[in-house]
């Protein structure tokens, strides 16, 4: 059975005398004194339905302390599975017994188990610990939002077929190993493939020709997994694995059939689809498709966080779809209010969140100051502030795009690469919790 913490601490542990091992002792130090993260941690990591014998494998706490690790230093599993074998100083901050060198697949497996509901209320315990030891402070709040990427390329329409068919064909292959009953079917990805790189690589005028052969085949992949779904719910002994093998292909099958309807809409009728009824991703299909004024499209989904004087993230929430940012303002107050109890004095927000409505709500909850660093559509008068206030503010606000460009650059938020929703979650939470415990271990106390 997993344990909550190491039963022993090995008389070989030791930290480097480099800047990055003092680092990691202080980091080591401010996670001794959050018990109640650990708590969480170990809630989604320990069965205790298991019977307390066997081998105890990675405790809760080596799991949580190489989650931190691996995310401040942007690690592969492999490169993480390597350094914890060779490093003194990284077994030391995990708390690794002496006998055990997790491999890539133990790492994998045992950070994903995290929720990132647990990571998301570990982020709140922890912000509401620095408030109540004074590390943080709400006299002053600054918002604003950025846009984390899914781990997907460039999508094409050309592309997303033949995904489609690939993948398609891949699980009609597996149905003997899965459902005991072999599906006949014709390959058709090697048509596919030359089509899709055809379509990607020619002008407007070819690609218009070569998009209808390429929906017949999409098409015709998709009357073979109709086709073989029938045979395997008819002639199939039914089975847990059976049962997966169905649920996938029903899933791929669906998504497959909206690229081929929006394919066809977009290219062969010339309608323009809206950004809600398009899939950019048949494997990250949750990916929602932000633009943010004139700026390139990006691929992912919007956070909208807020900072406070010492740069300590104090709310973050992953949006759906591609909210305007003037409707994200307020839920960042009630979050405050509701979740930590307490309320800034003051909030600064880029000129995108700027309305009367939002300055009105905000004097409303007792707020002295609620300023936009461009006073688009709202004047200085009516926001309530000096121009000597409004300078200050603005300047204070300008510190929250370092924030951002640390959380992204050092914590990996750039780019979310845990499969799935919910794996897309876990990863910014996992980013935004490890910000926060690093930057406390460098601004705390020695």
């Amino acid at each position: 059975m997993r344990e909550t913490r190491n039963a022993q601490a090995s008389i070989f542990e030791e930290y480097s005398n480099h800047e990055y091992g003092v680092r990691l002792r202080k980091l080591s130090e401010v996670l001794d004194r959050q018990p109640e993260i650990l708590e969480l941690v170990a809630a989604d990591l320990i069965d205790v339905s298991v019977s307390a014998v066997g081998r105890t494998g990675l405790s809760a706490e080596s799991v949580l302390r190489c989650l931190v690790l691996r995310q401040q230093l942007g690690f592969s599993y492999e490169q993480l599975a390597f350094h914890l074998s060779d490093s003194v100083t990284y077994r030391t901050f995990t708390r690794l017994p002496a006998h055990l060198s997790p491999s890539r697949s133990c790492l994998q497996s045992t950070i994903r188990s995290i929720q990132p509901e647990t990571l998301e209320r570990a982020h709140q315990v922890l912000t509401r610990n620095l408030l109540d030891t004074g590390m943080a402070s709400l006299d002053k709040l600054r918002i604003d939002s950025t846009v984390v990427a899914s781990n997907i390329a460039p999508p094409s329409d050309s592309q997303l077929l033949n995904d489609g068919v690939r993948v398609i064909r891949r699980l009609l292959a597996k149905s003997k190993i899965e459902t005991g009953l072999k599906v006949c079917f014709t390959d058709k990805r090697k048509a596919a493939k030359s089509l899709a790189f055809r379509i990607f690589n020619a002008k407007k005028a070819t690609k218009d020709e070569l998009y209808p052969d390429l929906l017949k085949i999409a098409r015709l992949v998709l009357k073979q997994a109709d086709r073989g779904r029938q045979q395997i719910i008819q002639g199939a002994e039914a089975s847990a694995s059976c049962q997966k093998w169905l649920d996938a292909l029903a899933h791929y099958r669906e998504l497959t059939w909206q690229v081929i309807e929006q394919t066809e809409r977009r290219v062969i009728h010339g309608e323009r689809v809206p950004s809600a009824d398009k899939i950019v991703s048949l494997f990250e299909p949750h990916t929602d498709i932000i633009v943010k004024g004139f700026r390139d499209v990006q691929y992912g989904h919007k956070i909208n966080l807020s900072s406070e004087v010492r740069g300590f993230i104090t709310a973050l929430t992953i949006e759906e779809g591609n909210p305007g940012d003037k409707t994200l303002f307020l839920p960042v107050l009630d979050f405050h209010q509701s979740v930590l109890g307490k309320l800034p004095r003051s909030v600064v927000a880029d000129g995108g969140y700027a309305s009367q409505a939002n300055v009105a709500a905000g004097r409303a909850m007792g707020l002295k100051h609620v300023v936009f660093h461009k006073p688009v559509g709202v004047s200085l008068t009516a926001m309530g502030v000096k121009s000597k206030t409004f300078t200050a503010l603005r300047h204070f606000r300008a510190g929250v795009e370092g924030n951002i460009s640390e959380l992204k650059r050092a914590f990996g938020a750039t780019k979310a690469k845990w499969k799935g929703h919910d794996g897309f979650k876990a990863f910014v939470w996992a980013s935004a919790l490890s910000y926060n415990l690093v930057r406390l271990a460098r601004l705390g106390p020695d």
